[in-house]
């Protein structure tokens, strides 16, 4: 009896162990939501981004690899928006079968920028909407496994407290341009949120998505802002195609005004493993420190 009674103490603490220390498994789409579940869930998440580093996923295509993380997946968590186009229709089905959210689902109107076909889904350029973003995360997070909130809430209070510093830290930079100068142009229209929240000008040669199409009418209105404005550089995008700035240049050259590439910008998706722009606050400081090199 006493033999059977210890193996059965054994038996539950084994299990009450486990499932201490189980991990929920969650999918992601691009990697600053993985950067973000990863910061909020600490030990307790097994995250897996879908979309590395120079992914573009205006234009993604999801694999039979993806879609077997997905279907294995306890939890699925994209940006929406129409960020991830292709990939929508995908979502919107299996939500009828398992968890599926989107960090964006619960932002108020009048906090997004509007197109004239969809919200532009670049929030994360606002550091201020991504600690929203964050919130919702958390909530997911504690909606699924209330066991471990404590540690949750711990997390999201930390990382917001991150959050918030360094959207001062980019107020402060964007101030050391000129008013005059602070024009960021780039290959598509991206930084939008970013324009809004810092007070800068955004231009770019595409619309919100990379799968828009632009023509010499495009290109030619953005020569002519830049010899009239006299601005100095622009900037190339990670997950676009250097060719279409580089043809600017190229053409704004050829009318006598210098002008420059004035880096590589993070956009659609985060720096390599080891670049320092691997997560998104270090994406963020590269991504302003390369604007404000070149404008200022």
């Amino acid at each position: 009896m006493k033999h059977g009674t210890t193996f059965l103490a054994s038996f539950i603490l084994l299990v009450t162990s486990y499932t201490a220390h189980a991990q929920i498994k969650i999918v992601t789409t691009t990697g600053m939501i993985a950067d973000l579940v990863h910061n909020i869930g600490g030990n307790h998440v097994d995250v897996t981004p879908l979309m590395n580093s120079g992914i573009d996923p205006h234009l993604y295509k999801a694999t039979q690899g993806d879609l077997r993380k997905i279907k294995n997946a306890d939890i699925v968590i994209y940006n929406g928006l129409y960020l991830e186009g292709k990939m929508q229709d995908i979502f919107d089905k299996l939500a009828k079968k398992k968890p599926v959210y989107a960090v964006t689902e619960n932002l108020a109107k009048n906090q997004l920028i509007e197109d004239s076909e969809h919200a532009d889904p670049h929030i994360w350029f606002d550091v201020s909407l991504w600690q929203l973003a964050a919130n919702r995360v958390l909530e997911i997070l504690i909606k699924h496994d209330s066991s471990n909130a404590k540690s949750y809430e711990a997390n999201a209070q930390n990382y917001i407290g991150l959050l918030k510093a360094k959207h001062q830290w980019v107020q402060a930079q964007i101030k050391l341009i000129p008013k005059n100068q602070r024009v960021l142009i780039t290959a598509h229209d991206a930084f939008g949120y970013l324009g809004k929240a810092y007070g800068i000008e955004v231009m770019g040669l595409q619309g919100i998505s990379t799968a828009a199409e632009f023509g010499l009418q495009d290109i030619k209105r953005l020569k002519d802002i830049i010899v009239e404005r006299e601005i100095k550089a622009v900037f190339i995008e990670s997950s676009v195609s250097p060719r279409f700035i580089e043809s600017l240049v190229a053409g704004v050259k050829a009318q006598g005004h210098e002008l420059k590439i004035g880096g590589e910008l993070f956009s659609d998706a985060m720096g390599a493993k080891g670049s320092g722009a691997d997560n998104y606050l270090g994406m963020v400081e590269h991504n302003i420190n390369t604007i404000v090199g070149s404008l200022k």
